[in-house]
């Protein structure tokens, strides 16, 4: 009987609950582009920089002076900070992610963040109580705050409760639930929904709506077994939750595959984020993790999003914000695509198809923009690359880094490589959302050949460094990277380890 291939109702829950954190992630991402103007207007008035007779002026449709809330330094500061601080939240909260999964384990630990999410929610619903930049802006550094958190605790659970046919597919999930969360921030976003002057503080508020549905249902939920059986040493319930996750199967060969990495875990001392980066036993692994993040957020898909706008309305969309969410369509579709290929293609495979199609994007993207004042058809080649660029973006290099740092570490390590994966890429985030402008600004429409020779940069690296994992056990995947390693260097390995390990003091 194959232990690998059980799919039952309570895995399908499990994993739909957990993944309403990325969702929450995601929406949170997306909402506060939309509203933009209406929220600059709000601010300008709070702070006394927008008069009473402007407002109206706005209020009663005058489009030319609608941007001019939006242009006072005082509204450019507290608008850049209620964009920026998410990201800033999410970087300070990501190194908490393994303590806040070992201290009560996976399931209790997005429990216990979802109030966070709650009060953040409640901060922005309710902004105009108040004063609406200060509210606004302590929401989304608490949601922030919190999606750090869970942006590494759901690949961690899903990773860790997933069979082992289907770790890709389910572990795809947390991305597939990101970019649905930004669409449906996108429509709710459109000024005849939620993204006008009356509705805009329940559009950013229904930001900590999935963490009260995510509350309801995660008692509903099994512990991740290798937590209750390596972390807590809890056999019998280590059996239960297999059981109530897989059916009614012989869990011997689970069982044994999580002795291994026990007795293996045994062996190591206790493995912090200062002796993961410290110790040389990793290093290759945790080189392959971060770049691979690295190279989600230095593609250049945060510089699409933000530039498909522009590019749609030079090409004479009369509607650029749904030219938008046909992006974020494009977005959900693929990474469906992707859900469907990763167990099959494998993951080496896609994001190598997603890195070196996004980099011929890049350039006929560059080309595109270059000539559109020439040949009027020349935009319609740039929007093409933007679907196209997204569309390979989801294939591979967008959703399998997030559950891949799962599988190329065992559970000593895991948190901690988690940890590190996830402030990797809210830092590279937060490093393109305040440089990007400054770069378009720079290259104009050369802008594009940068990210294009970055993701050459990636390509190359991605072929000779990063192995395949589909299928593969824990112990099957470590052998792959000591493979590279001579014989010099596999002799002493786990004393070499533990000398590192009590070099550190925060081990």
């Amino acid at each position: 009987m194959d232990s690998g291939k059980q799919l039952t109702g309570t895995l399908a829950l499990a994993v739909f609950t957990a993944a309403l954190g990325s969702l929450q992630y995601g929406y949170s991402l997306g909402v506060i582009n939309a509203p933009q103007k209406v929220i600059e207007t709000h601010y300008g008035h709070s702070l006394g920089v927008w008069t009473e007779r402007a407002a109206v002026a706005l209020h009663n449709s005058t489009d030319r002076e609608a941007p001019e809330a939006g242009k006072h330094p005082a509204v450019v500061m507290y608008w850049s900070l209620s964009v920026a601080i998410f990201s800033i939240g999410g970087m300070l909260s990501s190194f908490l992610v393994g303590f806040i999964g070992d201290l009560r384990g996976r399931v209790k630990g997005m429990l216990m963040i979802n109030f966070l999410a709650v009060v953040a929610g409640l901060l922005m619903g309710l902004c105009k109580l108040w004063k609406p930049h200060i509210m606004v802006i302590s929401g989304r550094a608490v949601m922030g705050f919190y999606c750090g958190l869970t942006s590494g605790l759901v690949p961690m659970y899903i990773g860790e409760i997933a069979p082992k046919a289907y770790r890709g597919a389910l572990g795809t999930l947390h991305q597939l639930a990101i970019v649905v969360g930004i669409l449906i921030s996108q429509v709710l976003g459109l000024d005849f929904v939620l993204g006008n002057d009356a509705m805009w503080p329940l559009l950013l508020g229904l930001s900590g709506a999935p963490a009260i549905l995510q509350t309801l249902l995660l008692p509903l939920c099994p512990e991740s077994p290798r937590y209750l059986y390596i972390v807590l040493r809890k056999e019998q319930e280590a059996r239960n939750s297999l059981y109530r996750l897989k059916g009614a199967y012989d869990a011997t060969a689970d069982i044994e595959e999580m002795r291994r990495e026990k007795e293996e875990a045994d062996k190591k001392a206790k493995i912090s984020i200062l002796s993961l980066i410290c110790s040389p036993v990793y290093r290759r692994q945790l080189t392959v993790a971060l770049m691979l993040h690295l190279a989600q957020q230095f593609s250049g898909i945060n510089g699409i999003f933000y530039y498909s706008t522009s590019i749609f309305a030079l090409a004479g969309v009369a509607q650029p914000v749904y030219a938008t969410i046909g992006v974020g369509v494009i977005n959900t579709v693929f990474t469906l695509v992707s859900v469907a290929l990763v167990d099959r293609a494998g993951r080496r495979t896609l994001i190598l198809a997603g890195l070196t199609g996004m980099c011929c994007c890049a350039v006929t993207m560059t080309v595109g923009l270059k000539f559109q004042n020439v040949y009027a058809w020349m935009s319609y080649v740039s929007m093409s690359s933007i679907f196209l660029f997204v569309s390979f973006f989801e294939i591979g290099p967008g959703p399998i880094p997030w559950f891949l740092v799962a599988e190329l570490f065992s559970q000593g390590p895991r948190p901690a490589a988690i940890a590190l994966a996830g402030c990797c890429n809210w830092t590279s985030n937060f490093i393109i959302g305040m440089t990007f402008p400054y770069i378009q600004a720079l290259l104009d429409v050369y802008v594009f050949v940068l990210f294009a020779v970055l993701l050459l940069c990636f390509i190359v690296f991605t072929y000779f460094r990063v192995p395949e994992t589909k299928g593969k056990s824990i112990e099957e995947i470590a052998a792959v990277f000591q493979k590279g390693k001579n014989n010099l260097e596999e002799a002493p390995e786990d004393d070499t380890e533990l000398e590192q390990l009590k070099m550190s003091t925060d081990a």
